[in-house]
């Protein structure tokens, strides 16, 4: 009988050239392939690269910039010697669990490109399969980490936490509670990576120069997608222009000789949750819609073909997120776990009926949260589902030729709502 798991446990070997070179007019780009000497399962070394790519019977290699540089117009793409993830080598791998893939990394990668906006508070962002299950920011780090969680603590189960300060042994103790592949921060304190290293499959990852992440906030890079006909699409990475509540712009737009602003402005605590959400906008999947309260996601959603659909996507995940979390705060077990003893009569009926109803009763904590869209709202049915559910303010790009729509469904809401234009649409593909 064929053991279809072993294939997940095969770390296959590439046969990728250990060095590239892209020549791009008169600028040559160098590239050193990454590998590393870590335990196989006989108890020796091997060295090896990627796990495999994207699936196993992929070949996949990770490469470091090591020369060169490149400037596309005016913009100064990053130069070698900054590496991060792909300066990855053997003392930074903690505990190297199963030998990393490349899903692992370029999970590490997406949360350090949302948590580099995010280098003024503890933060912390759980990605799953290249898109954030959860991101929080908070006074500790492991508070920080633990609202993230149970912003989605389904999504969690296999994922990629990474955390920017040292992880704390409160913070380890609450990762060693789950089922994660990878933890990855700039250092640990004493004592957690002992916590860690109970998780025998679980990477424990020091990323270098993490520390220094506000740095890359503005660094551009190249970004090469690759086309089914082995063409490529050459183009410099997306930024992030809102740093401040100060770089967000009103709401404003003129209709057959009419302006067209909100009625109500945003409070404060509402612009800091725009500037976080727009963040964490840079690392979803588009078409994307989330919803953001006091510094946490409140529900996401990612990759949809309509923005109306991607919005009650996320109230629907938002729904079921919030009934997840009371079940595991009361009972420390996920709803259907739990409705699962009550079908078995371990518990009574009670006990899902009145999640339920307190779930109907808080609208999955949607009320006073900001919902964020990473392109403009074509029509009014995206914002609507939003104002609904009692969102209070509302931050998209703008630029729509129905702005004027958004505009007075949020002056038709009861009670008003705000709204700002962030003056830049955040595409990820």
């Amino acid at each position: 009988m064929t053991d279809i798991k072993a294939q997940y446990r095969t770390v296959m070997d590439d046969h990728f050239p250990p060095e590239v070179e892209i020549k791009i007019g008169g600028s040559v780009l160098s590239y050193k392939k990454r590998s590393w000497k870590l335990p196989d399962d006989a108890g020796g070394l091997v060295e090896k690269g990627l796990r495999y790519g994207e699936n196993p019977g992929q070949e996949a290699a990770l490469y470091e910039l090591v020369g060169g540089g490149l400037k596309v117009g005016e913009v100064e793409l990053i130069a070698a010697g900054r590496g991060l993830v792909s300066a990855l080598d053997e003392s930074q791998m903690l505990q190297a669990g199963k030998h990393p893939g490349k899903t692992n990394l370029t999970d590490v990668d997406g949360a350090l490109h949302i948590l580099r906006y995010l280098t003024d508070q503890p933060a912390a962002a759980i990605m799953k399969h290249n898109n954030p299950s959860g991101c929080a920011v908070a006074d500790d780090i492991a508070n920080a980490y633990q609202r993230a969680f149970l912003a989605d603590l389904i999504a969690a189960f296999g994922g990629v936490a990474v955390l920017n300060r040292p992880v704390n042994k409160t913070a380890a103790e609450m990762m060693n509670e789950l089922y994660l592949e990878v933890v990855a921060a700039p250092d640990y304190e004493e004592g957690a990576v002992d916590i860690l290293r109970q998780r025998k499959n679980l990477r424990i990852l020091r990323i270098p120069r993490m520390e220094e992440l506000a740095a890359y906030r503005d660094a551009r890079f190249l970004d090469i997608k690759c086309l089914m006909d082995g063409g490529l699409i050459l183009q410099t990475s997306s930024f992030n222009r809102i740093k401040t509540p100060a770089d967000l712009l009103p709401a404003r737009c003129e209709y057959k000789g009419k302006v067209y602003e909100p009625s109500r402005q945003p409070s404060e605590q509402e612009l800091k949750d725009v500037v976080f959400g727009w963040a964490v906008e840079q690392g979803v999947t588009s078409n994307s819609v989330i919803y953001v309260k006091d510094g946490c996601t409140v529900g996401i959603g990612t990759g949809e073909q309509d923005r109306v659909g991607v919005a009650r996507i996320a109230v629907y995940k938002a729904y079921t997120k919030y009934a997840n979390q009371l079940a595991w705060e009361r009972y420390g077990l996920k709803y259907d776990e739990l409705a699962a003893e009550v079908e078995a009569g371990q518990r009574g009926p009670e006990v899902i009926d009145q999640i339920d109803e307190k779930t109907r009763l808080d609208r999955a904590g949607l009320p006073g949260s900001v919902m964020i869209s990473d392109a403009f709202f074509p029509f009014r049915d995206g914002v609507d589902v939003g104002l609904k559910e009692g969102v209070t303010c509302i931050a998209h790009p703008g630029g729509s030729m129905r702005d004027w729509e958004s505009i007075e469904a949020c002056d038709q809401a009861d009670p008003p709502a705000a709204m700002v234009f962030t003056g830049q649409r955040a595409f990820k593909h």
